[in-house]
């Protein structure tokens, strides 16, 4: 969860998608498709919103990966800040405007750089006019209170939990997943090298033999 920024999540202006909103939302989704404890692996906001669900709403997980997630403060940038007091400026700014602060705004999340193709995958969903709109207005809602909520209660997690993070993660520093591995009781700690925010595409093959390893270690405890 979290990647593509609810890149195919509704953009209607009156449907929330807070951190909030997104918790209770899994929570509900899970027991809709009667999964009782399912593995969940979590990236960037996916992370607030697991650890939401399970330690607001009785989600039950298997085990839980959290990669480069929102989990502490502080997480929201200056941009944020920016935005959010100024969502409808940024919100009518001329297309061509936005799809270049979009782009460069993307770009800042990847150690490596990423392909043309993959910048489409991440941008097109914010380049409509009612993309435009949605795009400044979920980050208008992120509110570091939605991680404030729950960060005392991440010693009473009883599930196994993975960290793994990008050690050039400009956009959430990994000095945040040595504090994430301290707060959770047993969490194991991975940091792979050459990766930022947006590991799945810096370093793919590294990330899929990290969560292969912990998830086959999960399905066969010893």
């Amino acid at each position: 969860m979290g990647h593509a920024r609810y890149g195919q999540s509704s953009k209607v202006g009156a449907h929330d998608v807070d951190l909030g909103v997104q918790g209770e939302l899994l929570a509900d989704l899970l027991e809709h498709w009667d999964l009782d404890a399912p593995h969940v692996v979590a990236h960037d906001y996916g992370g607030a919103v697991s650890l939401r669900a399970h330690l607001l709403h009785g989600a039950r997980y298997a085990s839980l990966a959290l990669i480069d997630v929102v989990a502490l403060r502080p997480w929201g940038s200056d941009y944020f800040r920016l935005v959010a007091d100024n969502a409808d400026v940024f919100a009518a700014q001329p297309p061509s405007v936005h799809r270049g602060a979009l782009e460069a705004y993307i770009a800042g999340a990847s150690h490596r750089g990423l392909t043309p193709a993959q910048m489409a995958v991440l941008t097109t969903p914010w380049l409509s006019e009612e993309g435009q709109v949605a795009f400044y207005r979920q980050i208008a809602q992120a509110d570091e209170r939605f991680t404030d909520e729950i960060q005392d209660r991440y010693a009473s997690i009883e599930v196994p939990v993975a960290i793994v993070w990008g050690r050039d993660d400009a956009w959430i520093p990994v000095d945040r997943a040595d504090e994430l591995a301290r707060l959770i009781p047993g969490a194991t700690l991975e940091v792979i090298d050459g990766a930022g925010h947006l590991i799945q595409f810096d370093a793919p093959v590294e990330l899929a033999v990290s969560l292969h390893r912990w998830l086959t270690a999960q399905s066969n405890p010893r």
